[in-house]
């Protein structure tokens, strides 16, 4: 099989260039930051705090994950709901960074994210791809970018929805999610030893897949 393993901090155009490459690649993709946040969602609509493991962690198993591949792309699941549009707030990505640093659900998580890499050829985005969750994956990259370029580019999404959010808290948000997700005890943020640093800042999502699709090829 085929496994490639982009990580990277929040914003970084992870999920874009991850589509991109494995449309070009002919792979599935495998979004598992979208995992996490539909963690985060389940948390939220059942009252539970998500900063507190004791509490979420009994209930791990009330919450069915699941991803399905259908014409327009990829979306999650959450006990059979397709809560694809619910997950993509910026609350959404703060519950999201506050259950992925507990073992619990990562561990509850990562059988689902190994077996789609062991019956799949996959490109496959998060945080801990190349570190803990692949770490024999073909090619892996640390995709990142500056803070300032990647509040920009999540306020120019909002604004393209007809969100009013603007770009000081959306770089709040990210510069905490940052800290948070570098400084967690379990599978924090970092690039793995043989993974290529590339940064995306100033570039475009073809100049950043181009590049990456050029290392694939010179890897395989």
């Amino acid at each position: 099989m085929l496994n490639i393993a982009i990580d990277g901090p929040a914003g970084a155009g992870k999920s874009t260039i991850a589509k991109t490459v494995a449309r070009e690649l002919g792979c599935i993709y495998v979004d598992t930051g979208a995992m996490y946040r539909a963690i985060g969602l389940f948390a939220v609509e059942n009252g539970i705090p998500t900063k507190d493991a004791a509490a979420l962690a009994p209930r791990l198993t009330e919450a069915k994950v699941a991803i399905e591949y259908r014409e327009d792309g990829q979306h999650i699941l959450l006990n059979g709901r397709d809560v694809s549009a619910e997950i993509r707030t910026p609350e959404m990505g703060m519950a999201a960074s506050d259950v992925s640093a507990m073992p619990e659900v990562r561990a509850y998580l990562l059988d689902l994210q190994r077996d789609m890499a062991a019956t799949h050829n996959v490109v496959m985005d998060g945080r801990d791809i190349g570190t803990v969750i692949l770490p024999n994956a073909n090619v892996k990259i640390f995709l990142t970018a500056s803070a300032e370029e990647r509040a920009r580019r999540r306020h120019a999404e909002h604004v393209a929805k007809g969100e009013n959010v603007s770009y000081n808290k959306i770089l709040d948000d990210i510069v905490q999610r940052d800290s948070q997700d570098t400084s967690r005890a379990s599978a924090p943020l970092k690039q793995a030893e043989d993974a290529v640093l590339v940064d995306s800042t100033g570039l475009t999502v073809a100049q950043v897949a181009d590049a990456i699709l050029k290392l694939v090829n010179e890897r395989l």
